[in-house]
Protein backbone atom coordinates (compact mmCIF):
# COMPACT_ATOMS: atom_id res chain seq x y z
CA UNK A 1 0.00 0.00 0.00
CA UNK A 2 2.94 2.32 0.61
CA UNK A 3 4.16 1.56 -2.92
CA UNK A 4 0.69 2.35 -4.32
CA UNK A 5 0.65 5.67 -2.44
CA UNK A 6 4.13 6.58 -3.73
CA UNK A 7 3.31 5.69 -7.33
CA UNK A 8 0.05 7.65 -7.18
CA UNK A 9 1.82 10.73 -5.80
CA UNK A 10 4.46 10.55 -8.54
CA UNK A 11 2.01 9.85 -11.37
CA UNK A 12 -0.56 12.47 -10.38
CA UNK A 13 -4.35 12.25 -10.31
CA UNK A 14 -4.72 11.55 -14.03
CA UNK A 15 -3.78 7.84 -13.79
CA UNK A 16 -5.84 6.81 -10.75
CA UNK A 17 -4.36 4.11 -8.52
CA UNK A 18 -6.79 4.57 -5.63
CA UNK A 19 -8.58 1.22 -6.01
CA UNK A 20 -5.26 -0.63 -5.64
CA UNK A 21 -5.28 0.08 -1.90
CA UNK A 22 -7.62 -2.90 -1.63
CA UNK A 23 -4.59 -5.14 -2.25
CA UNK A 24 -3.57 -4.71 1.40
CA UNK A 25 -6.61 -6.33 3.08
CA UNK A 26 -6.82 -8.91 0.28
CA UNK A 27 -3.38 -10.25 1.19
CA UNK A 28 -3.80 -9.73 4.93
CA UNK A 29 -6.42 -12.49 5.16
CA UNK A 30 -4.12 -15.11 3.67
CA UNK A 31 -2.23 -15.83 6.88
CA UNK A 32 -3.42 -13.27 9.42
CA UNK A 33 -6.33 -13.05 11.83
CA UNK A 34 -9.64 -11.27 11.35
CA UNK A 35 -8.31 -8.36 13.40
CA UNK A 36 -5.29 -8.05 11.14
CA UNK A 37 -7.49 -7.99 8.03
CA UNK A 38 -9.67 -5.26 9.55
CA UNK A 39 -6.70 -3.18 10.70
CA UNK A 40 -4.99 -3.38 7.30
CA UNK A 41 -8.29 -2.63 5.60
CA UNK A 42 -8.82 0.43 7.79
CA UNK A 43 -5.29 1.60 7.02
CA UNK A 44 -5.92 1.11 3.28
CA UNK A 45 -9.18 3.05 3.50
CA UNK A 46 -7.41 5.90 5.34
CA UNK A 47 -4.58 6.02 2.79
CA UNK A 48 -7.09 6.01 -0.08
CA UNK A 49 -8.97 8.86 1.58
CA UNK A 50 -5.81 10.91 2.14
CA UNK A 51 -4.51 10.40 -1.41
CA UNK A 52 -7.92 11.30 -2.86
CA UNK A 53 -7.91 14.51 -0.80
CA UNK A 54 -4.31 15.31 -1.84
CA UNK A 55 -5.22 14.80 -5.52
CA UNK A 56 -8.31 16.97 -5.16
CA UNK A 57 -10.58 14.08 -6.04
CA UNK A 58 -12.40 13.58 -2.76
CA UNK A 59 -15.79 14.58 -4.21
CA UNK A 60 -15.41 12.62 -7.47
CA UNK A 61 -17.04 9.36 -8.55
CA UNK A 62 -13.60 7.74 -8.97
CA UNK A 63 -12.74 8.33 -5.30
CA UNK A 64 -16.13 7.05 -4.14
CA UNK A 65 -15.73 3.85 -6.16
CA UNK A 66 -12.18 3.35 -4.84
CA UNK A 67 -13.25 3.83 -1.22
CA UNK A 68 -16.18 1.44 -1.70
CA UNK A 69 -13.81 -1.11 -3.26
CA UNK A 70 -11.40 -0.94 -0.30
CA UNK A 71 -14.29 -1.30 2.17
CA UNK A 72 -15.81 -4.22 0.26
CA UNK A 73 -12.51 -6.10 -0.04
CA UNK A 74 -11.87 -5.50 3.67
CA UNK A 75 -15.22 -7.10 4.54
CA UNK A 76 -14.51 -10.05 2.26
CA UNK A 77 -11.02 -10.42 3.76
CA UNK A 78 -12.45 -10.50 7.29
CA UNK A 79 -14.93 -13.20 6.26
CA UNK A 80 -12.20 -15.21 4.54
CA UNK A 81 -9.98 -15.00 7.63
CA UNK A 82 -12.89 -16.19 9.78
CA UNK A 83 -13.54 -19.19 7.54
CA UNK A 84 -9.84 -20.03 7.30
CA UNK A 85 -9.52 -20.00 11.09
CA UNK A 86 -12.51 -22.33 11.38
CA UNK A 87 -11.05 -24.74 8.81
CA UNK A 88 -7.67 -24.69 10.56
CA UNK A 89 -9.29 -25.61 13.88
CA UNK A 90 -11.21 -28.44 12.21
CA UNK A 91 -8.01 -29.68 10.58
CA UNK A 92 -6.23 -29.61 13.94
CA UNK A 93 -9.03 -31.73 15.43
CA UNK A 94 -8.80 -34.23 12.58
CA UNK A 95 -5.03 -34.46 12.96
CA UNK A 96 -5.34 -35.12 16.69
CA UNK A 97 -7.78 -37.96 15.98
CA UNK A 98 -5.44 -39.34 13.28
CA UNK A 99 -2.50 -39.26 15.68
CA UNK A 100 -4.56 -41.12 18.28
CA UNK A 101 -5.47 -43.74 15.66
CA UNK A 102 -1.82 -44.01 14.67
CA UNK A 103 -0.77 -44.67 18.26
CA UNK A 104 -3.39 -47.42 18.56
CA UNK A 105 -2.75 -48.99 15.17
CA UNK A 106 1.02 -48.68 14.90
CA UNK A 107 1.97 -48.62 18.54
CA UNK A 108 5.64 -48.64 19.60
CA UNK A 109 7.28 -52.03 19.22
CA UNK A 110 9.64 -53.61 21.79
CA UNK A 111 13.14 -52.31 21.20
CA UNK A 112 14.71 -55.52 22.50
CA UNK A 113 13.57 -59.11 22.18
CA UNK A 114 16.01 -61.61 23.62
CA UNK A 115 19.28 -60.81 21.90
CA UNK A 116 17.48 -59.06 19.07
CA UNK A 117 17.39 -55.31 18.79
CA UNK A 118 14.44 -53.87 16.88
CA UNK A 119 14.02 -50.59 14.99
CA UNK A 120 11.10 -49.42 12.88
CA UNK A 121 10.48 -46.66 10.36
CA UNK A 122 7.27 -45.56 8.66
CA UNK A 123 6.97 -42.91 5.96
CA UNK A 124 3.48 -42.22 4.63
CA UNK A 125 2.90 -41.13 1.05
CA UNK A 126 -0.07 -39.02 2.14
CA UNK A 127 0.83 -35.43 2.94
CA UNK A 128 0.83 -34.63 6.65
CA UNK A 129 -0.13 -38.24 7.48
CA UNK A 130 1.67 -40.69 9.73
CA UNK A 131 -0.22 -43.80 8.80
CA UNK A 132 -1.45 -45.46 5.64
CA UNK A 133 -1.82 -48.95 4.20
CA UNK A 134 1.48 -50.39 5.45
CA UNK A 135 1.65 -52.19 8.77
CA UNK A 136 4.10 -53.78 11.20
CA UNK A 137 4.04 -55.38 14.63
CA UNK A 138 6.34 -57.27 17.00
CA UNK A 139 4.88 -59.67 19.58
CA UNK A 140 6.80 -61.52 22.32
CA UNK A 141 5.40 -65.01 22.93
CA UNK A 142 5.27 -66.94 26.24
CA UNK A 143 7.71 -69.53 24.83
CA UNK A 144 10.43 -66.90 24.44
CA UNK A 145 10.28 -66.51 20.66
CA UNK A 146 9.44 -63.27 18.86
CA UNK A 147 6.87 -63.02 16.09
CA UNK A 148 6.90 -60.21 13.56
CA UNK A 149 4.69 -59.06 10.70
CA UNK A 150 5.31 -56.48 7.99
CA UNK A 151 2.58 -56.01 5.42
CA UNK A 152 1.16 -53.82 2.70
CA UNK A 153 -2.57 -53.36 2.07
CA UNK A 154 -3.74 -53.00 -1.50
CA UNK A 155 -4.89 -49.44 -2.14
CA UNK A 156 -4.71 -46.27 -0.07
CA UNK A 157 -6.89 -44.06 2.06
CA UNK A 158 -9.22 -44.87 4.92
CA UNK A 159 -10.21 -48.28 3.54
CA UNK A 160 -6.56 -49.36 3.55
CA UNK A 161 -6.19 -48.14 7.13
CA UNK A 162 -9.28 -50.11 8.14
CA UNK A 163 -7.91 -53.28 6.53
CA UNK A 164 -4.55 -52.73 8.24
CA UNK A 165 -6.39 -52.52 11.56
CA UNK A 166 -8.06 -55.89 10.88
CA UNK A 167 -4.72 -57.55 10.09
CA UNK A 168 -2.93 -56.08 13.10
CA UNK A 169 -5.78 -56.97 15.45
CA UNK A 170 -5.82 -60.57 14.25
CA UNK A 171 -2.03 -60.84 14.48
CA UNK A 172 -1.88 -59.45 18.01
CA UNK A 173 -4.51 -61.93 19.09
CA UNK A 174 -3.07 -64.99 17.31
CA UNK A 175 0.69 -64.49 17.66
CA UNK A 176 0.98 -65.25 21.41
CA UNK A 177 -1.39 -68.25 21.28
CA UNK A 178 -0.84 -70.28 18.12
CA UNK A 179 1.82 -73.02 18.37
CA UNK A 180 3.19 -72.57 14.82
CA UNK A 181 3.55 -69.63 12.48
CA UNK A 182 1.36 -71.24 9.80
CA UNK A 183 -1.58 -71.18 12.24
CA UNK A 184 -1.04 -67.45 12.75
CA UNK A 185 -1.21 -66.93 8.99
CA UNK A 186 -4.40 -68.99 8.81
CA UNK A 187 -5.99 -66.78 11.48
CA UNK A 188 -5.08 -63.69 9.47
CA UNK A 189 -6.59 -65.24 6.34
CA UNK A 190 -9.87 -65.97 8.10
CA UNK A 191 -10.03 -62.47 9.58
CA UNK A 192 -9.48 -60.90 6.16
CA UNK A 193 -12.04 -63.13 4.47
CA UNK A 194 -14.64 -61.75 6.83
CA UNK A 195 -13.61 -58.18 5.99
CA UNK A 196 -12.52 -58.02 2.36
CA UNK A 197 -14.68 -57.99 -0.74
CA UNK A 198 -13.81 -58.78 -4.34
CA UNK A 199 -10.09 -59.08 -5.06
CA UNK A 200 -8.68 -56.94 -2.27
CA UNK A 201 -5.58 -58.38 -0.66
CA UNK A 202 -2.68 -57.80 1.71
CA UNK A 203 0.92 -58.83 1.02
CA UNK A 204 2.85 -59.72 4.17
CA UNK A 205 5.88 -61.42 5.63
CA UNK A 206 5.53 -63.24 8.95
CA UNK A 207 8.70 -64.04 10.88
CA UNK A 208 9.36 -65.99 14.05
CA UNK A 209 12.71 -65.54 15.77
CA UNK A 210 13.41 -68.58 17.96
CA UNK A 211 15.59 -68.52 21.05
CA UNK A 212 18.40 -70.12 19.02
CA UNK A 213 18.11 -67.16 16.56
CA UNK A 214 16.75 -69.25 13.74
CA UNK A 215 14.21 -67.17 11.84
CA UNK A 216 11.19 -68.92 10.33
CA UNK A 217 9.55 -66.96 7.52
CA UNK A 218 6.19 -67.07 5.76
CA UNK A 219 5.96 -64.91 2.63
CA UNK A 220 2.49 -63.99 1.36
CA UNK A 221 3.44 -62.42 -1.97
CA UNK A 222 5.62 -59.82 -0.25
CA UNK A 223 9.12 -58.55 -1.10
CA UNK A 224 11.68 -60.90 0.53
CA UNK A 225 13.59 -59.73 3.62
CA UNK A 226 17.09 -58.36 3.16
CA UNK A 227 19.91 -60.07 5.07
CA UNK A 228 23.03 -58.11 5.99
CA UNK A 229 25.66 -60.41 7.43
CA UNK A 230 28.21 -59.34 9.98
CA UNK A 231 30.98 -59.66 7.36
CA UNK A 232 29.18 -57.25 5.03
CA UNK A 233 27.60 -59.82 2.70
CA UNK A 234 24.13 -58.85 1.47
CA UNK A 235 21.44 -61.19 0.17
CA UNK A 236 17.67 -61.51 -0.06
CA UNK A 237 15.96 -64.28 1.92
CA UNK A 238 13.70 -65.42 -0.91
CA UNK A 239 11.20 -68.28 -0.55
CA UNK A 240 11.56 -71.32 -2.79
CA UNK A 241 7.91 -71.04 -3.92
CA UNK A 242 5.74 -67.98 -4.35
CA UNK A 243 2.37 -67.80 -2.60
CA UNK A 244 -0.68 -65.56 -3.02
CA UNK A 245 -1.23 -62.58 -0.72
CA UNK A 246 -3.52 -62.75 2.27
CA UNK A 247 -7.13 -62.54 1.15
CA UNK A 248 -6.53 -64.39 -2.13
CA UNK A 249 -5.95 -67.92 -0.82
CA UNK A 250 -9.13 -69.20 -2.46
CA UNK A 251 -8.01 -67.92 -5.87
CA UNK A 252 -4.47 -69.22 -5.97
CA UNK A 253 -2.26 -72.19 -5.07
CA UNK A 254 -1.56 -73.41 -1.58
CA UNK A 255 -0.38 -70.96 1.05
CA UNK A 256 3.29 -70.23 1.67
CA UNK A 257 5.68 -72.86 2.93
CA UNK A 258 7.82 -71.88 5.91
CA UNK A 259 11.53 -71.45 5.27
CA UNK A 260 14.34 -70.74 7.71
CA UNK A 261 17.29 -68.38 7.96
CA UNK A 262 20.12 -68.66 10.47
CA UNK A 263 21.35 -65.49 12.13
CA UNK A 264 24.73 -65.06 13.78
CA UNK A 265 25.94 -62.28 16.06
CA UNK A 266 26.22 -59.08 14.01
CA UNK A 267 23.70 -60.20 11.39
CA UNK A 268 20.71 -58.06 10.50
CA UNK A 269 17.40 -58.70 8.78
CA UNK A 270 15.41 -55.88 7.18
CA UNK A 271 11.71 -56.40 6.49
CA UNK A 272 10.17 -53.72 4.30
CA UNK A 273 7.28 -52.90 1.96
CA UNK A 274 7.39 -52.30 -1.78
CA UNK A 275 7.24 -48.56 -1.19
CA UNK A 276 10.98 -48.88 -0.52
CA UNK A 277 12.14 -50.94 -3.49
CA UNK A 278 9.70 -49.32 -5.95
CA UNK A 279 10.61 -45.72 -5.09
CA UNK A 280 11.88 -44.02 -8.27
CA UNK A 281 14.20 -41.11 -8.86
CA UNK A 282 13.75 -38.41 -11.51
CA UNK A 283 15.09 -40.78 -14.20
CA UNK A 284 12.66 -43.54 -13.22
CA UNK A 285 15.28 -45.76 -11.57
CA UNK A 286 14.17 -47.89 -8.62
CA UNK A 287 15.79 -47.47 -5.22
CA UNK A 288 18.83 -49.82 -5.06
CA UNK A 289 18.17 -51.28 -1.60
CA UNK A 290 20.79 -54.01 -1.87
CA UNK A 291 23.52 -51.53 -2.80
CA UNK A 292 22.47 -49.10 -0.04
CA UNK A 293 22.41 -51.73 2.70
CA UNK A 294 25.78 -50.50 3.97
CA UNK A 295 23.91 -47.59 5.57
CA UNK A 296 22.64 -50.04 8.20
CA UNK A 297 26.09 -50.50 9.75
CA UNK A 298 25.61 -47.77 12.36
CA UNK A 299 25.99 -49.10 15.93
CA UNK A 300 22.57 -47.77 16.86
CA UNK A 301 19.84 -49.59 14.88
CA UNK A 302 17.46 -46.62 15.08
CA UNK A 303 20.11 -44.29 13.65
CA UNK A 304 20.98 -46.86 10.99
CA UNK A 305 17.38 -47.20 9.87
CA UNK A 306 16.90 -43.42 9.89
CA UNK A 307 19.96 -43.05 7.65
CA UNK A 308 18.43 -45.51 5.21
CA UNK A 309 15.08 -43.69 5.33
CA UNK A 310 16.72 -40.31 4.60
CA UNK A 311 18.62 -41.87 1.72
CA UNK A 312 15.36 -43.27 0.35
CA UNK A 313 13.65 -39.87 0.51
CA UNK A 314 16.71 -38.27 -1.07
CA UNK A 315 16.56 -40.81 -3.91
CA UNK A 316 13.05 -39.67 -4.87
CA UNK A 317 13.95 -35.98 -4.36
CA UNK A 318 10.45 -35.35 -3.08
CA UNK A 319 7.47 -37.02 -1.43
CA UNK A 320 7.21 -40.78 -1.78
CA UNK A 321 4.58 -42.13 -4.17
CA UNK A 322 3.76 -45.02 -1.85
CA UNK A 323 3.94 -45.71 1.88
CA UNK A 324 7.27 -47.15 3.02
CA UNK A 325 7.57 -49.24 6.18
CA UNK A 326 10.82 -50.83 7.39
CA UNK A 327 11.53 -53.04 10.39
CA UNK A 328 15.11 -53.93 11.29
CA UNK A 329 16.08 -56.97 13.38
CA UNK A 330 19.69 -56.97 14.58
CA UNK A 331 21.26 -59.91 16.39
CA UNK A 332 23.27 -58.25 19.13
CA UNK A 333 25.87 -59.98 21.29
CA UNK A 334 26.44 -57.51 24.11
CA UNK A 335 25.51 -59.33 27.25
CA UNK A 336 22.74 -61.51 28.63
CA UNK A 337 19.50 -61.78 26.72
CA UNK A 338 16.64 -59.56 27.84
CA UNK A 339 12.86 -59.61 27.35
Amino acid sequence: MAAVALVDLLAGPEIGFLALFSIGPAFACVSGTVRRALVVGALGFLLCLCIAWYDGMLDTRRAAVALATVAGVTGAAALAATLRGRFERELADVRSVAEAAQRVLLRPVPRRAGRMRVAVSYTSAAAEARIGGDLYEVVLTPSGSTRVIVGDVQGKGLEAVETAAVVLGAFREAAPDEPVLEAVGARLERALNRRLEGEEFVTAVLAEVDTDHTVTLLDYGHPPPLLLRGDGAVQFAEPSLTAPPLGLAALGPDGPRPYRVELAPGDQMLLYTDGVTEARDARGCFYPLERRAFLLKDDDPDSALEALRRDLVGHTAGPLKDDAAMLLLRYRDDGPATR
